[in-house]
Protein backbone atom coordinates (compact mmCIF):
# COMPACT_ATOMS: atom_id res chain seq x y z
CA UNK A 1 0.00 0.00 0.00
CA UNK A 2 1.65 3.32 -0.97
CA UNK A 3 0.93 6.80 0.36
CA UNK A 4 -2.89 7.27 1.13
CA UNK A 5 -4.64 9.59 -1.56
CA UNK A 6 -6.63 10.80 1.24
CA UNK A 7 -3.20 12.12 3.11
CA UNK A 8 -2.03 13.48 0.06
CA UNK A 9 -5.21 15.38 -0.45
CA UNK A 10 -4.84 16.43 3.45
CA UNK A 11 -1.26 17.67 2.90
CA UNK A 12 -2.09 21.13 2.27
CA UNK A 13 -4.73 21.69 5.61
CA UNK A 14 -2.20 19.89 7.47
CA UNK A 15 0.31 21.96 6.37
CA UNK A 16 -1.12 24.85 7.73
CA UNK A 17 -1.93 23.08 11.00
CA UNK A 18 1.77 22.78 11.33
CA UNK A 19 2.94 25.87 10.31
CA UNK A 20 0.49 27.41 13.10
CA UNK A 21 2.14 25.15 15.82
CA UNK A 22 4.82 26.07 14.84
CA UNK A 23 4.36 29.77 15.00
CA UNK A 24 3.10 29.66 18.76
CA UNK A 25 5.77 27.29 20.58
CA UNK A 26 5.30 26.32 23.86
CA UNK A 27 7.57 24.54 26.52
CA UNK A 28 6.88 21.69 28.39
CA UNK A 29 3.39 21.61 30.48
CA UNK A 30 2.69 24.68 29.52
CA UNK A 31 1.30 23.93 26.24
CA UNK A 32 -2.11 25.32 26.99
CA UNK A 33 -2.74 26.70 23.13
CA UNK A 34 -1.51 23.70 21.98
CA UNK A 35 -3.21 21.21 23.56
CA UNK A 36 -6.45 23.41 23.23
CA UNK A 37 -6.05 23.25 19.20
CA UNK A 38 -6.10 19.66 19.16
CA UNK A 39 -9.15 19.88 21.53
CA UNK A 40 -11.07 21.68 19.11
CA UNK A 41 -9.58 19.91 15.80
CA UNK A 42 -10.40 16.53 17.63
CA UNK A 43 -13.92 17.42 18.38
CA UNK A 44 -14.41 18.83 14.82
CA UNK A 45 -13.02 15.28 13.05
CA UNK A 46 -15.97 13.96 15.64
CA UNK A 47 -14.32 12.16 17.96
CA UNK A 48 -16.08 9.88 20.23
CA UNK A 49 -14.46 11.07 23.51
CA UNK A 50 -11.96 13.83 23.80
CA UNK A 51 -10.25 14.12 27.06
CA UNK A 52 -7.77 17.14 28.23
CA UNK A 53 -5.90 17.58 31.22
CA UNK A 54 -4.05 14.00 31.36
CA UNK A 55 -0.87 13.76 32.86
CA UNK A 56 -1.60 17.99 33.35
CA UNK A 57 -2.21 18.95 30.09
CA UNK A 58 -2.14 16.25 27.71
CA UNK A 59 -5.11 15.58 25.34
CA UNK A 60 -6.66 11.98 24.25
CA UNK A 61 -9.39 11.41 21.77
CA UNK A 62 -10.98 8.26 21.18
CA UNK A 63 -12.06 7.18 18.11
CA UNK A 64 -14.39 4.06 17.87
CA UNK A 65 -14.61 1.67 14.55
CA UNK A 66 -17.02 -0.04 13.22
CA UNK A 67 -17.64 -2.66 16.02
CA UNK A 68 -18.36 0.77 18.11
CA UNK A 69 -15.17 0.00 19.72
CA UNK A 70 -15.44 -3.28 21.25
CA UNK A 71 -12.42 -4.75 20.27
CA UNK A 72 -9.33 -3.52 22.08
CA UNK A 73 -7.32 -0.05 21.72
CA UNK A 74 -4.32 0.69 19.89
CA UNK A 75 -2.71 4.05 21.32
CA UNK A 76 -0.81 6.56 18.59
CA UNK A 77 1.25 9.03 20.53
CA UNK A 78 2.40 12.20 18.93
CA UNK A 79 4.54 14.90 21.41
CA UNK A 80 3.34 18.73 21.27
CA UNK A 81 6.46 20.91 23.48
CA UNK A 82 8.84 23.11 21.87
CA UNK A 83 12.58 23.74 23.00
CA UNK A 84 13.92 26.95 24.69
CA UNK A 85 15.96 27.60 21.79
CA UNK A 86 15.91 31.17 19.59
CA UNK A 87 14.82 30.31 15.94
CA UNK A 88 17.02 31.54 12.98
CA UNK A 89 15.09 29.59 9.78
CA UNK A 90 13.64 33.06 8.57
CA UNK A 91 10.78 31.28 8.03
CA UNK A 92 7.14 32.82 7.21
CA UNK A 93 5.79 30.41 9.79
CA UNK A 94 8.94 30.83 12.10
CA UNK A 95 8.16 31.24 16.18
CA UNK A 96 6.47 34.17 17.18
CA UNK A 97 7.54 33.72 20.75
CA UNK A 98 11.61 34.91 21.61
CA UNK A 99 13.27 32.39 23.02
CA UNK A 100 11.24 29.14 21.75
CA UNK A 101 11.00 26.86 18.83
CA UNK A 102 9.82 24.07 17.36
CA UNK A 103 13.74 22.66 17.01
CA UNK A 104 12.57 18.84 17.36
CA UNK A 105 9.57 18.61 14.65
CA UNK A 106 6.75 18.00 17.47
CA UNK A 107 4.54 20.69 15.50
CA UNK A 108 5.37 17.75 12.64
CA UNK A 109 4.24 15.28 14.57
CA UNK A 110 1.20 17.15 16.14
CA UNK A 111 0.05 18.03 12.97
CA UNK A 112 0.47 14.38 11.11
CA UNK A 113 -1.58 12.55 14.28
CA UNK A 114 -4.36 15.23 13.42
CA UNK A 115 -4.19 14.27 10.13
CA UNK A 116 -4.33 10.84 10.89
CA UNK A 117 -7.04 11.37 13.32
CA UNK A 118 -9.51 13.01 10.86
CA UNK A 119 -8.98 10.09 8.31
CA UNK A 120 -9.77 7.26 10.98
CA UNK A 121 -12.93 9.00 12.41
CA UNK A 122 -14.13 10.03 8.88
CA UNK A 123 -13.65 6.37 7.37
CA UNK A 124 -13.66 3.94 10.69
CA UNK A 125 -12.23 1.07 8.70
CA UNK A 126 -11.47 -1.26 12.08
CA UNK A 127 -12.33 -2.82 14.52
CA UNK A 128 -12.16 -1.82 18.20
CA UNK A 129 -10.80 1.88 18.72
CA UNK A 130 -7.85 4.22 18.24
CA UNK A 131 -6.56 6.40 21.53
CA UNK A 132 -4.19 9.39 19.75
CA UNK A 133 -2.63 10.48 22.44
CA UNK A 134 -0.74 13.95 22.48
CA UNK A 135 1.84 14.83 25.22
CA UNK A 136 3.27 17.63 26.55
CA UNK A 137 6.39 17.85 27.83
CA UNK A 138 8.53 15.22 26.09
CA UNK A 139 11.58 17.54 26.43
CA UNK A 140 13.10 16.94 29.93
CA UNK A 141 9.52 17.24 31.66
CA UNK A 142 8.61 13.57 31.58
CA UNK A 143 5.11 14.54 30.00
CA UNK A 144 4.59 10.53 29.30
CA UNK A 145 5.68 9.52 32.55
CA UNK A 146 3.20 11.89 33.68
CA UNK A 147 0.40 10.61 31.34
CA UNK A 148 1.12 7.22 32.43
CA UNK A 149 0.55 7.57 36.22
CA UNK A 150 -2.08 9.45 35.67
CA UNK A 151 -4.06 6.16 34.36
CA UNK A 152 -4.66 6.80 30.85
CA UNK A 153 -3.81 3.50 29.88
CA UNK A 154 -6.05 1.82 32.22
CA UNK A 155 -8.25 4.70 31.78
CA UNK A 156 -8.68 3.93 27.93
CA UNK A 157 -7.68 0.31 27.49
CA UNK A 158 -4.64 0.98 25.71
CA UNK A 159 -3.15 -2.36 24.54
CA UNK A 160 -0.55 -1.44 22.60
CA UNK A 161 1.28 2.06 22.20
CA UNK A 162 3.23 3.13 18.97
CA UNK A 163 5.22 6.33 18.40
CA UNK A 164 7.16 7.87 15.68
CA UNK A 165 9.98 11.00 15.57
CA UNK A 166 11.37 12.34 12.62
CA UNK A 167 15.32 12.04 12.03
CA UNK A 168 17.07 14.60 9.95
CA UNK A 169 19.59 12.72 7.31
CA UNK A 170 17.31 10.11 6.50
CA UNK A 171 15.70 10.60 3.14
CA UNK A 172 11.80 11.49 2.85
CA UNK A 173 9.85 8.66 2.23
CA UNK A 174 12.12 6.05 4.01
CA UNK A 175 11.86 4.93 7.64
CA UNK A 176 14.43 3.53 10.30
CA UNK A 177 13.55 0.88 13.23
CA UNK A 178 14.98 -1.48 15.66
CA UNK A 179 13.37 -4.59 17.92
CA UNK A 180 15.04 -3.37 21.60
CA UNK A 181 16.95 -0.66 23.17
CA UNK A 182 16.62 2.43 20.42
CA UNK A 183 17.35 5.09 22.61
CA UNK A 184 19.31 5.80 25.63
CA UNK A 185 18.23 6.22 29.06
CA UNK A 186 19.86 9.83 30.02
CA UNK A 187 20.59 10.74 33.53
CA UNK A 188 22.54 13.74 34.91
CA UNK A 189 25.18 14.13 37.72
CA UNK A 190 26.12 16.80 39.75
CA UNK A 191 29.31 16.71 41.93
CA UNK A 192 30.17 19.18 44.37
CA UNK A 193 34.15 19.27 46.08
CA UNK A 194 35.10 21.42 48.88
CA UNK A 195 38.38 22.18 49.57
CA UNK A 196 40.32 24.95 51.32
CA UNK A 197 40.88 28.00 49.47
CA UNK A 198 43.50 30.63 49.70
CA UNK A 199 46.35 32.94 48.27
CA UNK A 200 47.23 31.05 44.59
CA UNK A 201 51.06 32.10 45.17
CA UNK A 202 50.69 29.57 48.34
CA UNK A 203 48.98 26.18 47.00
CA UNK A 204 50.48 24.21 49.67
CA UNK A 205 47.97 26.02 52.29
CA UNK A 206 45.04 25.30 50.20
CA UNK A 207 42.87 22.03 49.62
CA UNK A 208 42.31 22.63 45.74
CA UNK A 209 39.27 21.57 44.42
CA UNK A 210 39.78 22.68 40.69
CA UNK A 211 43.10 20.17 40.87
CA UNK A 212 40.95 17.37 42.38
CA UNK A 213 37.95 18.06 40.07
CA UNK A 214 40.68 17.70 36.62
CA UNK A 215 41.29 14.31 38.40
CA UNK A 216 37.74 13.26 38.70
CA UNK A 217 36.74 14.12 35.20
CA UNK A 218 39.57 12.30 34.14
CA UNK A 219 38.72 9.39 35.92
CA UNK A 220 35.20 9.51 34.63
CA UNK A 221 36.92 9.48 31.00
CA UNK A 222 37.96 5.48 31.78
CA UNK A 223 34.33 4.78 32.54
CA UNK A 224 33.39 4.26 29.10
CA UNK A 225 37.13 2.46 27.95
CA UNK A 226 37.75 0.63 31.01
CA UNK A 227 34.78 -0.40 33.21
CA UNK A 228 31.90 -1.03 30.65
CA UNK A 229 32.20 -4.05 28.24
CA UNK A 230 33.28 -2.76 24.87
CA UNK A 231 30.02 -4.24 23.30
CA UNK A 232 27.86 -2.21 25.35
CA UNK A 233 27.20 1.13 24.63
CA UNK A 234 28.03 4.29 26.95
CA UNK A 235 28.55 8.08 27.22
CA UNK A 236 29.61 10.08 30.19
CA UNK A 237 29.92 13.75 29.36
CA UNK A 238 30.99 16.24 31.31
CA UNK A 239 29.31 19.31 30.31
CA UNK A 240 30.13 22.15 33.37
CA UNK A 241 33.03 22.66 35.47
CA UNK A 242 32.53 26.06 37.56
CA UNK A 243 34.83 27.35 39.81
CA UNK A 244 36.26 30.50 41.24
CA UNK A 245 36.12 34.03 40.06
CA UNK A 246 39.44 35.72 40.33
CA UNK A 247 43.10 34.88 38.92
CA UNK A 248 44.94 34.55 42.38
CA UNK A 249 42.60 32.90 44.54
CA UNK A 250 42.00 28.98 44.66
CA UNK A 251 38.67 28.93 45.70
CA UNK A 252 36.95 27.17 48.50
CA UNK A 253 34.71 24.58 46.07
CA UNK A 254 34.29 23.34 42.82
CA UNK A 255 31.00 21.71 40.74
CA UNK A 256 31.09 19.65 37.66
CA UNK A 257 28.22 18.45 36.07
CA UNK A 258 27.08 16.15 32.92
CA UNK A 259 25.22 13.63 31.88
CA UNK A 260 25.34 9.87 31.21
CA UNK A 261 23.51 7.58 28.37
CA UNK A 262 23.28 4.13 28.42
CA UNK A 263 20.57 1.12 26.36
CA UNK A 264 20.99 -1.33 29.52
CA UNK A 265 20.00 -1.36 32.90
CA UNK A 266 23.15 -3.18 34.02
CA UNK A 267 25.17 -0.16 32.37
CA UNK A 268 23.43 2.31 33.80
CA UNK A 269 23.63 1.04 37.62
CA UNK A 270 27.41 0.51 37.04
CA UNK A 271 28.07 3.91 35.85
CA UNK A 272 26.13 5.50 39.00
CA UNK A 273 28.48 3.46 40.99
CA UNK A 274 31.69 4.51 39.62
CA UNK A 275 31.12 8.40 39.15
CA UNK A 276 30.28 7.82 42.79
CA UNK A 277 33.28 5.93 43.87
CA UNK A 278 35.54 8.21 41.60
CA UNK A 279 34.16 11.56 43.27
CA UNK A 280 34.75 10.22 46.46
CA UNK A 281 37.78 8.26 46.37
CA UNK A 282 39.61 11.58 44.24
CA UNK A 283 38.09 13.98 47.29
CA UNK A 284 39.48 11.77 50.21
CA UNK A 285 42.96 11.46 48.19
CA UNK A 286 43.34 14.82 48.88
CA UNK A 287 41.72 15.47 52.24
CA UNK A 288 38.80 16.90 50.22
CA UNK A 289 34.88 16.39 50.08
CA UNK A 290 32.91 15.37 47.87
CA UNK A 291 29.00 15.35 47.28
CA UNK A 292 27.48 13.67 44.42
CA UNK A 293 23.97 14.23 42.98
CA UNK A 294 23.24 11.56 40.68
CA UNK A 295 19.61 12.04 38.95
CA UNK A 296 18.17 8.99 36.56
CA UNK A 297 16.38 10.92 33.94
CA UNK A 298 14.33 8.97 31.12
CA UNK A 299 14.74 4.66 30.92
CA UNK A 300 15.80 3.59 27.92
CA UNK A 301 13.72 3.45 24.76
CA UNK A 302 12.74 -0.03 24.42
CA UNK A 303 10.75 -1.11 21.10
CA UNK A 304 9.07 -4.99 22.01
CA UNK A 305 9.74 -7.26 19.32
CA UNK A 306 6.53 -8.36 17.85
CA UNK A 307 5.31 -4.57 18.04
CA UNK A 308 8.34 -3.86 16.24
CA UNK A 309 8.03 -6.85 13.72
CA UNK A 310 4.56 -5.70 12.58
CA UNK A 311 5.67 -1.77 12.57
CA UNK A 312 8.35 -2.70 9.94
CA UNK A 313 5.71 -4.24 8.06
CA UNK A 314 3.52 -1.12 7.90
CA UNK A 315 6.28 1.19 6.77
CA UNK A 316 7.18 -1.88 4.40
CA UNK A 317 3.66 -1.39 2.81
CA UNK A 318 3.88 2.32 2.86
CA UNK A 319 7.54 2.89 1.55
CA UNK A 320 8.33 -0.27 0.02
CA UNK A 321 10.68 -2.98 2.23
CA UNK A 322 13.64 -1.22 0.85
CA UNK A 323 13.26 2.03 2.27
CA UNK A 324 12.57 0.66 5.84
CA UNK A 325 15.84 -0.18 7.75
CA UNK A 326 14.62 -2.53 10.32
CA UNK A 327 17.94 -3.02 12.18
CA UNK A 328 19.35 0.71 12.93
CA UNK A 329 21.40 1.66 15.62
CA UNK A 330 20.80 2.88 18.47
CA UNK A 331 21.03 6.71 19.17
CA UNK A 332 22.17 7.90 22.55
CA UNK A 333 19.49 11.00 22.71
CA UNK A 334 16.66 10.19 25.04
CA UNK A 335 12.91 10.15 24.81
CA UNK A 336 10.14 10.15 27.03
CA UNK A 337 8.17 7.55 25.10
CA UNK A 338 10.27 5.02 27.02
CA UNK A 339 7.84 5.03 29.88
CA UNK A 340 4.56 4.24 27.56
CA UNK A 341 6.70 0.92 26.52
CA UNK A 342 7.55 0.31 29.88
CA UNK A 343 3.74 0.35 30.64
CA UNK A 344 2.35 -1.59 27.38
CA UNK A 345 3.94 -3.13 24.53
CA UNK A 346 4.95 -1.64 21.45
CA UNK A 347 7.12 -0.12 18.83
CA UNK A 348 9.08 3.65 18.01
CA UNK A 349 9.76 4.36 14.96
CA UNK A 350 11.71 7.15 12.82
CA UNK A 351 10.64 8.89 9.75
CA UNK A 352 12.49 10.56 7.48
CA UNK A 353 13.14 14.55 7.51
CA UNK A 354 15.42 14.75 4.38
CA UNK A 355 18.58 16.88 4.26
CA UNK A 356 17.39 19.62 7.03
CA UNK A 357 19.27 20.95 10.06
CA UNK A 358 20.17 18.57 12.66
CA UNK A 359 17.29 18.07 15.91
CA UNK A 360 17.44 21.23 18.30
CA UNK A 361 19.60 23.37 15.97
CA UNK A 362 18.23 27.38 15.81
CA UNK A 363 18.36 26.46 12.31
CA UNK A 364 15.79 23.18 12.22
CA UNK A 365 12.37 23.21 10.54
CA UNK A 366 10.05 20.18 10.25
CA UNK A 367 9.98 18.62 6.20
CA UNK A 368 6.40 19.48 5.47
CA UNK A 369 7.10 16.61 2.82
CA UNK A 370 7.20 13.91 5.43
CA UNK A 371 3.24 14.50 6.20
CA UNK A 372 1.38 12.35 3.88
CA UNK A 373 3.97 9.10 4.65
CA UNK A 374 3.59 10.06 7.94
CA UNK A 375 -0.25 10.06 8.39
CA UNK A 376 -0.33 6.86 6.22
CA UNK A 377 2.00 5.38 8.51
CA UNK A 378 -0.56 5.82 11.43
CA UNK A 379 -3.62 5.20 9.15
CA UNK A 380 -2.23 1.74 8.28
CA UNK A 381 -0.85 0.78 11.67
CA UNK A 382 -3.94 1.30 12.94
CA UNK A 383 -6.02 -0.11 10.13
CA UNK A 384 -4.26 -3.19 10.57
CA UNK A 385 -4.12 -3.59 13.93
CA UNK A 386 -7.49 -3.84 14.48
CA UNK A 387 -8.65 -5.50 11.70
CA UNK A 388 -11.50 -7.74 11.60
CA UNK A 389 -10.37 -11.39 12.84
Amino acid sequence: MPILNRAAEMQTEITEWRRHLHSNPELLFDVHQTAAFVEDKLKSFGCDEVVTGIGRTGVVGIIRGRDGGNGKTVGLRADMDALPISETTGKSWASKTSGKMHACGHDGHTAMLLGAAKYLAETRNFDGSVAVIFQPAEEGGGGGNEMVQDGMMERFTIEEVYGMHNLPGLAVGEFAIRSGPIMAATDVFTITIKGKGGHAAMPYQTVDPITIGAQIVSGMQLIASRNANPLESIVVSVTKFNAGNAYNVIPEEAVIAGTVRTLSPEVRAMAEQRITQIAHNSADAHNAEASVNYERGYPVTHNHSDQTEFAVSIAGDIAGPDKVDADTPPTMGGEDFSYMLEARPGSFIFIGNGDTASLHHPAYDFNDEVIPHGVSYWVRLAESALARH
